[in-house]
């Protein structure tokens, strides 16, 4: 009886020690963190490490069983759209990287989603969805490419972004073709076309058979509909339900100046988080959420239209973000490596404004919205921090880096990817996860106090204050929120004026482009771009003369005024074509 004692504790102890040190083991498999963190700012307990940088402009990525991290791009390179990532010895750091995709890569803003499902990778451009089957042991895939969805219409919100299910289907957003669906997108106090015809291929959402070879949008089933742009998508595994963050509508004050001031139009609307169920509306273009209300408010293009005959009650969001945030990526984290305060929440990566002009862009973060019971258990949180390298973003462009992609690795460590330079970070939890709590989250709390992400003041705030030069008001009232304050545009939807062939060249072309708008594709200083530009034909005569002299004359050009007369020619001739 004593010997079978002893033998019983002596394997409790063997136990006990196994899983301490198998605990040790687990531990020490995490890699060291940067000594800056590669910048970043995060909550007590959490390291980061830089995977790699420089890669070429990365929009979302995946990181496959055996850590091999795959990402997608969005300028195509050494002809490849894709990258692949790995680190052998777990260090941390890329040992290898190889650039692979035998399809039709396309240039410019668009390609979005990066995602690993059932044994194959998949990833998107803006007219196609291709996957190939993961060769085990190998970095590159091995197989060939296949067509899984072809999409013909490409515009600006047309990037397929990607999420799957548990039961074989995909999920692909079909992003809208305007700015709200008016008569004339994006001209002033232009009505609202009633009934929003391109509902019927956009602005929602498509289920696909996942497994399902050479479809089209008719293959699939609208899903939900009423959602401009919800790039930022997941599949909760939780709740077994769809959830989506839309792009909200811009421009306010400068399609209806007479009823938003330049403040509302920064703020509003909001970026909407749904949980998206089959069937739902989430009211665009009829309704947005005012988050400031905190309520749906009528769209200006459909006040006075009865709006029951297509959606009468819009879905609510469980959550509003502060307007043009940029949702680009959803993750809900299923990893045990975190502290419990992250299991089954919300990453969301806000790759920042381009278009809160006369006042500082904002977001460039990562958030975090806590979970409980499939709903959230509490406001939004700032998870990861410090990727713009600046406190004031006068544009877009100014941010050093701009976070895009989020993925989990086998370990539960999160990986964010970065539109600017393709910088790859590798987030990690060091501390004790039972200890984890307000103390640990208290610095990150007043990063909301920060320029970049707080509230801004009406007066302080306004970075046009003070400005005395009539073509830069134009400019500031028409042009900032593209081309931004610097003429350098977002570097990917709105080209660069300054050094631009198109400012400092003919005369003409630049003034029939403010009078009759240009829709791409051009080439920019060897870019491509594939947007929309308004007409701005309601100006005047001297008016134009102002605003082209003004960027013809600034942001590095030097090149001649242009003269109302020369503005009131051209004119003429449009109208006797």
């Amino acid at each position: 009886m004593n010997i079978s004692k002893a033998y019983f504790f002596r394997l409790i102890c063997i136990f006990i020690a196994s899983a301490f040190l198998y605990g040790s083991v687990q531990k020490s498999t995490i890699p060291a963190g940067s000594v800056d963190n590669g910048g970043l700012f995060l909550p007590d307990g959490f390291e980061a490490v830089v995977v790699a940088d420089h890669i070429g402009r990365a929009r979302h990525l995946a990181v496959n069983e055996n850590g091999d991290i795959y990402v997608k791009l969005t300028n195509a390179k050494q002809d490849s759209g894709n990258v692949a990532i790995r680190d052998s010895n777990n260090d941390g750091k890329a040992d290898r990287i190889a650039y692979f995709g035998d399809y039709k890569a396309e240039s410019g803003y668009g390609p979005t989603s990066m995602r690993i499902y059932n044994g194959h990778i998949y990833f998107s451009t803006k007219g196609a969805v291709y996957r190939q089957k993961l060769t085990p042991g190998k970095l590159v895939p091995e197989s060939k490419t296949e067509l899984v969805l072809t999409d013909y219409y490409k515009t600006e919100h047309i990037g397929k972004s990607l999420a799957f299910d548990d039961n074989g289907h995909m999920y692909v957003n079909f992003g809208s073709i305007s700015n709200n669906c008016q008569i004339d997108n994006r001209i002033p106090e232009s009505p609202g076309q009633y009934p929003c015809a391109e509902l019927t291929e956009h602005a929602g959402i498509w289920r696909f058979d996942a497994n399902k070879l050479d479809q089209t949008q008719k293959d699939g089933v609208r899903y939900a509909t009423g959602l401009r742009d919800g790039i930022a998508m997941d599949w909760n595994h939780a709740t077994n339900t769809l959830f989506a963050v839309e792009h909200g509508r811009d421009g306010l004050h400068q399609t209806w100046p007479s009823l938003y001031s330049e403040w509302e139009s920064a703020m509003l609307p909001s970026e909407e988080f749904f949980e998206v169920k089959e069937g739902m509306n989430g009211g665009w273009p009829y309704y947005y959420y005012d988050q400031l209300q905190n309520k749906k408010v009528v769209s200006p293009e459909y006040r006075g239209v009865d709006l029951t005959k297509e959606v009468d009650k819009p879905a609510n969001p469980i959550m509003g973000f502060p307007g043009h945030w940029a949702p680009n990526d959803l993750f809900f984290y299923t990893g045990n490596q975190f502290p419990d305060h992250y299991k089954n929440g919300a990453f969301i990566a806000f790759i920042g404004s381009s278009n809160r002009a006369q006042y500082p862009q904002s977001g460039f973060f990562i958030g975090f919205v806590p979970f409980k019971n499939g709903a959230p258990s509490g406001s939004w949180e700032v998870f990861a921090d410090g990727f713009a390298e600046k406190e004031i973003i006068v544009s877009s462009s100014e941010a050093a880096h701009r976070p895009m992609g989020i993925a989990m690795g086998p370990d539960g460590s999160l990986y964010i990817s970065d539109a600017v330079t393709g910088k790859i970070w590798r987030i990690m939890y060091k501390g004790g996860k039972k200890s984890f709590g307000k103390d640990q989250l208290k610095k990150m709390v007043d990063r909301k106090l920060l320029t970049h992400l707080r509230t801004p003041d009406k007066i302080k705030d306004n970075l046009a204050k003070g400005v005395a030069d009539e073509g830069q008001k134009i400019y500031t009232n028409y042009c900032i929120s593209c081309h931004q304050k610097d003429g350098m545009g977002d570097g990917s939807r709105y080209p660069q004026l300054g050094g631009s062939e198109w400012v400092t060249g003919d005369k003409n072309r630049l003034i029939t482009v403010l009078l009759n708008g240009l829709k791409g594709p051009i080439t920019v200083n060897g870019k491509h771009f594939h947007g929309e530009m308004p007409k701005y034909d309601f100006l005047s005569d001297a008016d134009i003369s102002k605003v082209t002299s003004y960027i013809r004359m600034n942001f590095n050009n030097s090149a001649s005024a242009i003269h109302e007369k020369e503005v009131a020619s051209v004119r003429s001739k449009i109208k006797g074509k």
